[in-house]
């Protein structure tokens, strides 16, 4: 393929190849020679020109494929722009010379075509270049297209169409002409004709200005005829033509000369044009059974999307302006007798109606327009009620209305009702105001409906209702009552019972969607309710049925309130049904011979609802139907069942009146015996068989429309067979009616019941009869497999008997219905793993099966494919599997016809379906050879586009089989796309499926290098161009997916520039007007589907391909999208899309290819991403109203360039809530995704720097944009908006709260910001505000005031009020009508009290003791003021966080212990709110227990008068154990017990729960508030008493340590260990203090001893406080430094050979460890403390010496104070003097001293050992522990020499250190003293007589000389008083030795003046205490004494001096001090 990529054809290389690969070498050229042609040099191409035109010549003569025509076409037209021009006429002569020829073979065929296709762009490409010629082309081809075959006739019109984009206005001549020929196109039999002619008309309208003045009618006509038994395409194609026309009548684009008599047309005529065909329905035939023929709905489809056409290209404003008129116009269609003659016609035509306002009104108007579209809508159906109600209550009864009048108001109301609950579900919250205003009333009005005597519009009302509750939950409460009072006062009416009851279980049914739920108590009322109705039903016998059904309806919708509603009711419900049926089948019996047709018409109806109730048990609380249920509803299912055969009879006894009330009867029992367990009602198989036959096969049966019936049955992608499927087109809504059979769709009257099913959508059940027929299906597949053998084979057998014998029509209605229910039949028994039965039950089970295989319906031949596929794996047998695929490959060889042959061959792909795949070559070559000749037969495309879709089915289930396969099947794949007509677009599709299959089954393989890889890449690659080439949508969307597919696979040759450009051009066509160009939501799908797969990858290549494609674009016709790509990228164009869908999945894709493009691109680019969502965000309806109306995408004036929107309104305009919400959501990912990112982020003056230095942006700069988008979003009127908008500001706090401000010190940055923070939550805390708003602000309020930004009590004070007035309504407990308010209560509350967290947080730093004392708020100010304005709430919030914690506790038992739950509830919730209530406090229960905790420690546990005892809330949350009866009165002590145990439970609850993973949050309260507890003495005695409590404690920590790795949650287990060994030591510590009182004068031996091991020093694991210390400290240990385990030191795996290197947090958690270590032998026998000592020393030294050795890095300084720390707590240890343990912890220190020197030996000798800590510590043992320790030999010795080594040293800082360490041990203990004195006294004053000579130089070492100064002073001093003149005889001498004389002073180094003047500072110091020595020495030595005074002298000038100077310069001080810091 290579070779074809040069500029004229290499025909050597391609005379070389075969017939096909020359066909696919030819179109590779053409593809390169079509980018190269525009990127070559003019010269170039004109030298080749001559010999190009030639090669292409004789391409277009070699009969090219449809593919390759196109492409040639476009070649040759480049070549003449590129090139040399002149020449083209000459190729345009050829083509018309090859029209003209006279050669009719099918041979010439494709040349014909080509040169047609030339043509077509030659003039295009070139237009008036071509002039001259134009007339006789067109001539030319007008009359070829009279004997032209349907493809010449399709590619003709396609040709003029080109011509005439060519020619503009220059074609003006031909025009006429041109609509003659087109118009009979418009007609074609082929539907791709139809499709081209109306693609003509459209271009020609552009210029023909008489298509929509004069022909207007004429056209409209045509257009009319053209949609009968047109396709979808043709639909799509002729309604946006006409469309197009009615809009440019409407509003000319360009002015035309008026003739006389002619005036402007007004909208009114236009819709008057389109109303005829839509009344008239095309020619208007109607069948003798009245059912409109299908011609005419088609026609009527066709004029519906006309109108939306028609309307979205007049655009958004035009609408809103004439909307009322627009919206009486089509109140007249459906009010108009001819639509609604019969019912299915006017359900048909009320489905339009709907279709066209949804269609507009949802997409084209903002949230503005909408609201008051909806008051217009509500204006109109006000309207209508009045007339109705004026007519129904005149006084004489002759003038009352006519039901003719009735029946034209209904469908007017039902369309104007469903349409104004659709915009305020779409609108939600936002539409709140809309509700208020009083001008409209519009629940008044809706309500008013639910009076009207059609049951169809009181339902509509109802569905409405319910809208307004979805979009609105805080409605839902307020209209159930509305309607429950209303229905109790207005009983006796018959409308106000149906339309009430309607309305009530519609409004349960929106509960399900109301996140909030309503209060329990409306359950019960609606229960009592429904009981009335029931009960007084035969009261009245005028509105028995409507008491009988209304009642039933509310007892189905209430089940949908859950089972923990339903359990209270269900006894009396059990009654009811009791009550509704006989109580056995005897008295049937007797019922059969009583009443009349009234009362069995009531009879059924109540039974039918009553049946309905129970299948509403089973669906939505499937928990209550236990055993004892089940049991005492079978006798009543057996009552039912057995009516059933009594049916027939009573409709034969009472008339046809009951026959519909019989039908819901026989369709509920087959619903609710579908649900249960066929076994349970085994007896009655006979009796529902016997019905079930004939309500399939019997000869009343109704034809039930297939598409109700098979799809369901169907393999998903089988459905692809039968065109474009109902879900993947946008307008899927009216196109159902067109497959619907006679029904004409569902409507909510077919079956009320199931107004209450959750769905967002209105329901729209079948008619009964074919419901019927569903619902038979349905049953039959659940009883056939629980059948006998003999049975199952005698009904098959009846059923092939059936088929065989009935002919017609009949015949294959009963096929189906047949086929359908055995199908059913076999997927549930795969699905439950039974068997069929027996060869006597597979026979007539297989030959049913194929005879239905070879049916004529494709639908019913699928549905046969997968039953055979069912009946193999039920069946699962090898040989019949074999048996079957043998008859098929007969069948298909012997066959000529096309039906058999395309069932066999879908027979083969789907035979091993369920099999896990095929597993035979030689099955998979049988079936390769077979299926390749099929989809190379030519003559029927119908028979390829099978027979590929089977091939395709096949590669997936073969695998890796294929692979031998692959490279034939994809040149068979490239030859049938290269030669397939454009006609045969399902061919096309097939192929499109089959090149995916065969790209999966390659696989990764594709990135192969090898020769035959190439080959087949080079396929794929020239597949998915032919197909992106392709004209229909479906076709792209396939080559999308396989491209996707690709890129997957093998990324490296997917071209992305020019996929990108590929994929936006297809939305930017079709982004305009949604409904309508992209009549393929499949192909949108597949674009975005596309876009999100590169976006994960290449998100920024794919934002700038997209961006150079708008720049390049040259379209005449700037769209809208094209616009917004060009001001913000594709992102911008994706926000824009997403804004316009509706379908979920296309949404879901592009908020993810938004994520992704954002995950990669947002902070490289993050101005321009916060600008996109601050745009979106902004662009909501209060922005300005577009003025200019939308662009129609097909327009190509010039002027329309100029028609952007004005600059001020941004890129975006009217963007719906759902969009902006997700724009916030994608601030929050932005902020997310800058934390994992550069610090800078977060930090202004890093930021700053790095801005100055580099290009670079950070978010800290964007932070006003964040605060302003989170304010607007929190200020809107959406409630969805409003969340969103408070979690961005809860983010921003959270992330910027401790951000610093470089221009302020010590202010943080959002100080700033503090207005704009308080005037976002304001409007939350509205009495009005939604709970789930108010809770969410609360909780941005409490982060907000804990984080500390604002230190200004008053600014505080602001936001604490908003709090407070919500802690308000929870005390008064208003009965908040529309909430589950219970729910959210604990939420509120939770996120409250941070408001003491903070208080606490901001404390003063200090000692724990200190934060002790501080209980009574003694923090610094702000602390104090902070909790001050908490104090006044106090005692409420603690009351209400008790119970919400109690509450929790009891929420989280688990379920073996439920019942011990309080049966009422608990404080906030009731006992049927339990589920709904659980998420709510798992969110909260950790920051309020965290509250209560400081709270306890604020109040150190002592019991204050907490206010009023019981608050005015009817459920009070009690106080923990403050129970109002006076028997259980609690001591406080009892009461605090309970509240410590209440915390300590529920916190260990949690810690212990393997869930808890996540929650990282939870576990840090959790622990802080252990340690708030244990900060108070009462509970640390608690916790200290108590053992078990302190051990379980230690393991959960434990646990923690372990599986938590985050540093802060194991520094705070360690401080919590602390605190529980601290409480340990108390409690020891008081038990021996108050043995010792009481002991009195007893010897000191007797008494008792306490602490852990008494007296034998055992501790036992797992009971032992020290034990679980000791381990948790080890654990921690031995993680930081694993080289302290012996086992992991000494094994090579282990890290103990590699240094550990300790971060600062691990040097805390070592030391924290540490101090834990050493505090354990205090809380121990003296014998427990002996077993201890060894481990805790072990660990210590240890530690110490890996400090030592500077093992754990460069922070061991960090470690060393807690090091000494804790050795000096051991060695201070009492248990180290007590009597018992003396001798042995004595032991034990020697031997610790000793392996201290032992180590300080061997490690010496390695560098950069820590000589001064080694020092040190020796240091501390001689210090603390006793002289019995250190005293002894050789212990003493090898001290002392560690000392003097240390002397010898060469170090400044090691002498100077050990000097300090001689001065302590020097003043210590004497004999500890004495040894070293001697030792080491003469080394000192030797070393200092010394530094005459060599006197310091820099600081350290005059440090070290001083430091030997206060050593020798220290030596002095520590002699008896005898002797120590001799010694200060020495030091004085040495003191005087390092004064300098004057001179010398003068040059000396600062070093050695220093030392002068401090040697000086003692000597005046020390000489005056020891004047007599003094005196001595000074007369003894004359030289001293002179030495002395010069410095003494020279010392008082110096200081002279210095006291001058400042007086000097204090005279140019100024006299007035500026104040320069303001702050």
């Amino acid at each position: 393929m290579e070779q074809a990529h040069s500029l004229l054809l290499n025909e050597e290389a391609c005379s070389q190849l075969r017939e096909h690969q020359r066909a696919e070498f030819v179109f590779e050229w053409l593809r390169f020679l079509k980018k190269l042609l525009p990127a070559t040099d003019r010269a170039d191409v004109k030298q080749n020109q001559k010999r190009l035109v030639e090669q292409l010549t004789t391409v277009l003569t070699g009969s090219p494929g449809p593919p390759t025509r196109l492409l040639l076409a476009q070649c040759l037209a480049l070549v003449y722009r590129v090139g040399d021009s002149l020449m083209s006429s000459l190729t345009v002569d050829r083509c018309n010379d090859i029209i003209r020829s006279k050669d009719d073979s099918p041979s010439f065929l494709p040349t014909r075509l080509a040169a047609v296709a030339c043509l077509g762009v030659l003039y295009e490409q070139l237009g008036r270049l071509l002039i001259n010629s134009f007339k006789e082309s067109v001539a030319n081809l007008l009359k070829a297209m009279k004997s032209a075959e349907s493809q010449g006739r399709c590619e003709i019109m396609l040709c003029i169409e080109r011509i005439l984009k060519g020619l503009g206005v220059s074609a003006v001549s031909c025009h006429r002409d041109i609509y003659k020929a087109a118009r009979t196109c418009l007609t074609d039999r082929s539907m791709a004709v139809r499709c081209a002619a109306a693609k003509c008309l459209l271009e020609l309208q552009r210029e023909a200005v008489f298509l929509w003045s004069s022909e207007l009618e004429n056209v409209a006509t045509v257009c009319f005829r053209a949609f009968e038994g047109s396709n979808y395409d043709v639909r799509v194609g002729v309604s946006k033509l006409l469309g197009t026309l009615l809009a440019s009548a409407l509003d000319p684009r360009q002015t035309i000369a008026p003739r006389p008599g002619t005036k402007r047309n007004s909208l009114k005529e236009v819709m008057e044009l389109l109303s005829s065909g839509f009344l008239r329905g095309g020619a208007g035939f109607l069948r003798a059974s009245g059912d409109m023929l299908k011609g005419s709905r088609d026609v009527r489809v066709g004029i519906t999307q006309t109108c939306v056409v028609f309307v979205s290209i007049l655009g958004g404003a035009w609408l809103e302006m004439h909307f009322s008129c627009l919206l009486s116009l089509l109140m007249e269609w459906v009010s108009h007798a001819r639509a609604t003659q019969y019912p299915a016609d006017a359900v048909s035509c009320r489905c339009c109606v709907s279709f066209i306002l949804r269609a507009t009104l949802g997409s084209l108007l903002g949230e503005k327009a909408q609201i008051a579209a909806a008051k217009e809508i509500c204006q109109l159906i006000d309207k209508q009620k009045r007339v109705v109600d004026a007519a129904l209550h005149e006084g004489n009864m002759e003038a009352r209305v006519s039901p003719a009048d009735v029946a034209a108001s209904q469908h007017v109301l039902v369309c104007a009702l469903l349409e104004l609950g659709s915009l305020l579900q779409d609108l939600s919250s936002t539409a709140a105001p809309l509700l208020l205003d009083t001008s409209i009333g519009m629940l008044d009005t809706v309500i008013s409906v639910l009076l009207h005597p059609s049951a169809s519009a009181r339902l509509a009302a109802a569905w409405c209702l319910r809208c307004v509750a979805v979009g609105m939950p805080a409605q839902v409460a307020v209209l159930l009552d509305r309607c429950a009072e209303r229905l109790n006062a207005l009983k006796s009416c018959p409308e106000a019972v149906a339309g009430y009851s309607a309305a009530i279980a519609a409004l349960l049914g929106a509960v399900q969607l109301c996140p909030l739920g309503i209060s329990h108590s409306k359950g019960k009322v609606v229960m009592t309710l429904a009981e009335d109705l029931l009960r007084s039903a035969a009261q009245n016998s005028r509105i028995s049925i409507q008491r009988t059904q209304g009642g039933w309806l509310l007892l189905s919708a209430l089940f949908t309130l859950g089972p923990t509603v339903m359990e209270h009711h269900l006894p009396r419900l059990l009654l009811l049904w009791k009550c509704a049926f006989p109580l056995s089948v005897r008295d049937l019996e007797n019922e059969l011979r009583r009443g009349d047709s009234f009362t069995w018409q009531v009879t059924l109806e109540g039974r039918a609802g009553a049946l309905c109730a129970m299948k509403s048990l089973v669906v939505h609380c499937k928990d209550l139907l236990t055993d004892d249920v089940i049991s005492r509803l079978l006798p009543l299912l057996s009552c039912a069942v057995a009516l059933l055969n009594q049916l027939s009879s009573i409709i034969k006894a009472y008339g046809n009146q009951i026959k519909n009330a019989a039908t819901v009867f026989r369709l509920r029992v087959y619903e609710i015996l579908t649900m249960l367990q066929p076994k349970t009602y085994e007896e009655s198989f006979g009796t529902v068989l016997k019905q079930l036959l004939n309500d399939l096969t019997g000869p009343e049966i109704t034809a039930c429309a297939e598409l109700n019936l098979l799809p369901s049955l169907c393999y998903i992608q089988d459905l692809a067979l039968l065109g474009p499927g109902l879900q993947d087109v946008d307008q899927h809504y009216i196109e159902e009616q067109l497959h619907g059979g006679g029904s004409g769709g569902g409507t909510l009257e077919y079956d009320p019941f199931t107004i209450f099913e959750k769905a967002q959508e209105v329901p729209t059940p079948l008619p009964p009869a074919s419901a019927l027929t569903a619902a038979a299906v349905q049953l039959f597949g659940v009883i056939f497999p629980h059948l006998g053998i003999q049975q199952k084979a005698q009904i098959l057998e009846q059923f092939c008997e059936f088929v065989r014998q009935l002919k017609g029509a009949r015949q294959q209605t009963v096929q189906i219905h047949v086929a359908a229910a055995f199908c059913c039949t076999l997927k549930c028994l795969a699905l439950s793993r039974r068997e069929l039965g027996s060869e006597e039950v597979q026979k007539p089970a297989l030959s049913l099966l194929l005879g239905a295989l070879e049916g004529s319906n494709p639908l019913l031949r699928c549905v046969a494919a997968e039953g055979l596929a069912r009946l193999v794996q039920v069946l699962n047998d090898p040989n019949f599997t074999v048996s079957i695929t043998l008859m098929s490959f007969d069948k298909l060889k012997m066959a000529r016809d096309a039906i058999t042959r395309t069932g066999h061959a879908l027979a083969l792909s789907a035979v091993y379906r369920y099999l896990s795949g095929i597993s035979s070559p030689q099955y998979i070559s049988a079936c390769v050879g077979v299926l390749f000749t099929l989809s190379q037969d030519s003559t029927s495309p119908e028979v390829q586009m099978w027979a590929l879709h089977a091939l395709s089915m096949v590669v997936d289930l073969a695998g890796p089989l294929y692979h031998s396969h692959l490279e034939a099947s994809f040149t068979l794949v490239l030859r049938l796309l290269l030669s397939t007509p454009h006609t045969h677009v399902e061919v096309q599709q097939s192929l499109g499926r089959c090149l995916n299959a065969l790209i999966t089954s390659m696989g990764p393989d594709l990135q192969g290098e090898g020769a035959g890889v190439c080959v087949v890449r080079t396929s794929c690659l020239v597949g998915c161009a032919v197909m992106q080439d392709s004209q229909d949508c479906l076709v792209q969307a396939q080559a999308i997916s396989c491209l996707q597919q690709l890129h997957m696979f093998a990324p490296r040759f997917v071209n992305l520039a020019s996929l990108v450009p590929s994929l936006c051009e297809i939305l930017l066509d079709y982004s305009v007007l949604i409904n309508l160009c992209s009549s393929y939501l499949s192909l949108r799908c597949a674009v975005v589907a596309c876009l999100r797969q590169l976006a994960q990858r290449e998100a920024v290549e794919v934002s700038e391909h997209a961006v150079t494609l708008v720049k390049e674009l040259p379209r005449r016709d700037n769209t809208q999208l094209d616009v917004t790509i060009k001001e913000v990228g594709l992102e911008g164009a994706l926000f824009s899309l997403l804004d316009r869908e509706s379908d979920p999945r296309l949404c879901r894709d592009i908020q993810e290819t938004l994520v992704h493009m954002m995950s990669l691109a947002a902070e490289s680019k993050l101005a321009h991403w916060l600008k996109l969502c601050k745009d979106v965000l902004s662009a909501s309806a209060d922005s300005a109203v577009e003025t200019l109306q939308e662009e129609d995408g097909d327009r190509y004036d010039d002027s329309s360039v100029f028609h952007a929107k004005s600059e001020s309104s941004g890129p975006f305009n009217n963007l719906r809530w759902s969009t902006r919400v997700f724009s916030m959501e994608c601030v929050c990912r932005i902020i997310a995704q800058c934390e994992n990112g550069d610090p800078a982020h977060f930090n202004m003056a890093l930021a700053q720097e790095q801005r100055l230095h580099e290009s670079a942006d950070f978010l800290v700069l964007h932070l006003a944009d964040l605060i302003r988008m989170a304010f607007m979003a929190a200020t809107d009127h959406s409630d969805q908006l409003r969340l969103a908008g408070l979690q961005t500001l809860l983010v921003i706090i959270r992330k910027f709260s401790s951000v610093p401000e470089p221009e302020f010190p010590g202010h943080v940055i959002l100080e700033q910001y503090q207005a704009n923070v308080g005037a976002a939550l304001r409007p939350a805390f509205h009495v009005d505000a939604p709970p789930n708003v108010t809770a969410k602000a609360c909780q941005v309020c409490s982060a907000w005031i804990a984080s500390g930004v604002i230190s200004d009590l008053r600014d505080l004070r602001r936001v604490h009020q908003l709090l407070a007035s919500s802690l308000a309504k929870v005390q008064v407990g208003r009965d908040v009508t529309s909430q589950l308010y219970n729910e959210t209560v604990p939420l509120c509350l939770a996120v409250y009290i941070t408001a003491v967290q903070g208080s606490r947080q901001r404390e003063s730093p200090g000692s724990h003791l200190q934060q002790q004392s501080d209980e009574a708020g003694t923090a610094d100010p702000a602390g104090a003021g902070l909790l001050k304005l908490v104090q006044t709430d106090l005692a409420t919030l603690s009351r209400l966080w008790l119970a919400a914690l109690q509450d929790h506790g009891l929420l989280t038992l688990p379920s073996q212990y439920s019942s011990q739950l309080p049966s009422t509830g608990g404080s906030f919730y009731t006992a049927e709110t339990v589920e709904q209530a659980r998420p709510h406090y798992s969110s909260a229960w950790a920051t309020i227990l965290h509250a209560t905790a400081l709270w306890l420690n604020s109040t150190g546990f002592i019991m204050v008068d907490e206010g009023p005892a019981n608050l005015s809330r009817p459920v009070t949350p009690t106080s923990m154990g403050q129970s109002t009866s006076l028997s259980s009165v609690k001591s406080p002590e009892d009461v605090s017990t309970d509240r410590l145990h209440l915390i300590l439970g529920i916190s260990v609850e949690f810690l212990c729960s393997p869930h808890s993973g996540d929650q990282m949050e939870n576990i840090s309260s959790c622990l802080q508030a252990l340690q708030a507890l244990l900060e108070v003495p009462w509970p640390r005695s608690k916790v200290g008493n108590d053992q078990a409590l302190s051990v379980e404690l230690l393991s959960v920590l434990h646990r923690l340590i372990v599986t938590r790795e985050s540093p802060s949650i194991q520094l705070a287990v360690l401080e919590l260990v602390r605190q529980i060994v601290c409480a340990a030591q108390e409690h020891v510590k008081e038990k021996r203090h108050s043995a010792e009182v009481d002991d009195g004068a007893a010897e000191k031996e007797t008494v008792p001893e306490f602490g852990e091991g008494r007296d034998t020093g055992g501790l036992v694991p797992g009971k032992s406080l020290v034990f679980g210390a000791l381990e948790l400290c080890l654990c921690m240990l031995v993680r930081k430094l694993p080289q302290l385990s012996p086992k992991l030191a000494g094994s090579p795996t282990g890290r103990g050979g590699q240094t550990c290197f300790l971060s600062k947090t691990d040097c805390r958690l070592v030391t924290s460890a540490l101090a834990i270590l050493s505090e354990l032998p205090s809380i121990c026998s003296p014998e427990g403390s002996v077993s201890v000592l060894p481990t805790v020393l072990y660990l210590l030294l240890g530690v110490l010496r890996e400090a030592v050795k500077g093992s754990v890095g460069a922070e061991s300084g960090q470690l060393v104070p807690g090091i000494l720390q804790a050795l000096r707590t051991v060695l201070t240890s009492p248990m180290s003097r007590a009597e018992k343990s003396h001798g042995a912890w004595t032991e034990l220190l020697r031997c610790a001293l000793h392996t201290l020197l032992e180590s300080w030996h061997t490690d010496k000798m390695e560098p950069g050992v820590d000589e001064v800590t080694m020092l040190t510590s020796l240091t501390i043992f001689l210090l603390y522990a006793s002289a019995e320790v250190t005293a002894v030999e050789p212990l003493q010795t090898r001290c002392i020499q560690a000392f003097r080594a240390s002397l010898e040293s060469k170090d400044p800082v090691v002498l100077s250190r050990s000097y300090q360490l001689l001065v302590s041990l020097f003043q210590g203990p004497a004999p500890v003293a004495r040894p070293f004195i001697l030792a080491l006294g003469g080394r000192l004053v030797s070393q200092l007589e010394e530094v005459e000579k060599s006197r310091p130089q820099g600081p350290a070492e005059l440090q070290a000389v001083q430091d030997a100064i206060r050593a020798l002073e220290a030596l002095v001093f520590a002699a008896d008083e005898t002797h120590r003149p001799q010694l200060v005889a020495v030091l004085l001498p040495i003191l005087i030795s390092l004064l300098l004389d004057e001179n010398a002073l003068a040059s000396a180094p600062a070093a050695s003046r220093s030392l002068h003047e401090s040697a000086l500072r003692d000597l005046m110091r020390i000489g005056p205490q020891h004047s007599a020595v003094f005196k001595a020495l000074m007369a003894s030595a004359p030289h001293m004494k002179a030495r002395l005074e010069a410095a003494v002298k020279g010392n008082k000038e110096s200081v002279n001096t210095k006291a001058q100077a400042p007086r000097v310069i204090n005279k140019n001080t100024p006299s007035i001090q500026l104040k320069i810091n303001f702050l």
